[in-house]
Order: structure tokens, then C-alpha cells, then sequence
């Protein structure tokens, strides 16, 4: 652990988890991760990748390509609201989406229908019509701000080995 203790902010901490889970995703022709949130809880996540049970874009299939875009894949964003749909007793109305690049029209057209209230978008990807449609709709649009001292303390965190705690003799008895 990091000599000095540095808690993000909510921002900081969702846009690093999406990154992570970005990390999982099937089609090389972009690594999106999407993290969905309510009252600051994760209720679910996605990324770019195949439906489960097919085959997927990268070493297997390759892409199913129509009009430049695979569409073998469903979309983080989508993928993220599948799988709270999937949940029993999980809701998206009023939830906040963190997501790498900004969502494609198709997405957001289900974010709209979900009820998600916010999307926090990492980087903007092909336009910002999309965008558009979404603060039509209502919702609130945050382009995020990367915080670099952030990343430098996941990198150390994902560099340095899980610190062993051994503790003082006497603080632990066992009976």
C-alpha cells in the first residue's frame, strides 16, 4: 500500500474500476469497460464482448463487421444494463453510468430507457451527436477529468506485491 493514504472521490474511483473491466473484453477493435452505479453502490458492469455461449471476435470468430462497426459484440454500455436486467430486484432508474468512451446512439437509446440519470464518459469516441441525444433526454453528461496522482497510485498498487501484515507479538492469542 501507498506510504500515504489517497481516497478518490467517486469519480476517480468508478472510471478506474471501468478501466479494469475493460480489460475483459473480446473485440480488439475497442477494449470499453462500462461500471453502473447506484447511490454509489456497483449494481452492475460490461464490456465490449459476445453474448455468452458465442463465439467471440478475438482468436475465435472474428468480427462481424456491417457499415465499419462489429456487431458481433454488444456494447459495454448495453451490456452493463443486461446485466442488471438480470438481477433479481436490481433497477437502473436514476443510476449513474461510467463508461470509457462515450456511448454509440444505439446505447444510448437504451440508456435513455433504463432511466440511468448520468453518464460520466472517459474519452469522447467517433462525435458527439450521441451526447446530444442523451442531454435531450435529460440526462446528465460529465466528461471526466483524469486525475493523474490517481493513476500513479493504481499503477504502484498493481506494481508492488500484496503487502504481508504479520502482526506484533502479543496483539494476537489464540486459545
Amino acid at each position: 500500500m501507498p506510504e500515504q493514504c489517497f481516497r478518490p472521490d467517486w469519480d476517480n474511483y468508478f472510471m478506474a474500476i471501468a478501466r479494469i473491466i475493460a480489460t475483459r473484453g473480446t473485440c480488439d477493435r475497442l477494449r470499453a469497460g462500462a461500471v453502473l452505479v447506484k447511490s454509489n453502490r456497483i449494481i452492475a458492469t460490461g464490456y465490449n464482448g459476445s453474448p455468452p455461449g458465442l463465439a467471440h471476435c478475438d482468436g475465435e470468430a472474428g468480427h462481424l463487421l456491417e457499415e465499419g462497426h462489429c456487431v458481433r459484440t454488444i456494447h459495454a454500455e448495453h451490456n452493463a444494463i443486461l446485466q442488471a436486467a438480470r438481477l433479481p430486484g436490481s433497477s437502473t432508474e436514476g443510476g449513474t453510468l461510467y463508461t470509457l468512451y462515450n456511448p454509440c446512439i444505439h446505447c444510448v437509446k437504451y440508456i435513455v430507457a433504463a432511466g440511468i440519470k448520468r453518464v460520466v464518459i472517459g474519452k469522447i469516441y467517433r462525435g458527439e451527436a450521441a451526447l446530444n441525444y442523451l442531454k435531450e433526454a435529460g440526462v446528465q453528461v460529465d466528461l471526466y477529468e483524469e486525475n493523474k496522482e490517481w493513476y500513479g497510485i493504481i499503477r504502484k498498487l498493481f506494481e508492488d506485491e500484496i503487502t504481508e501484515i504479520k502482526p506484533k507479538e502479543g496483539d494476537v492469542k489464540l486459545i
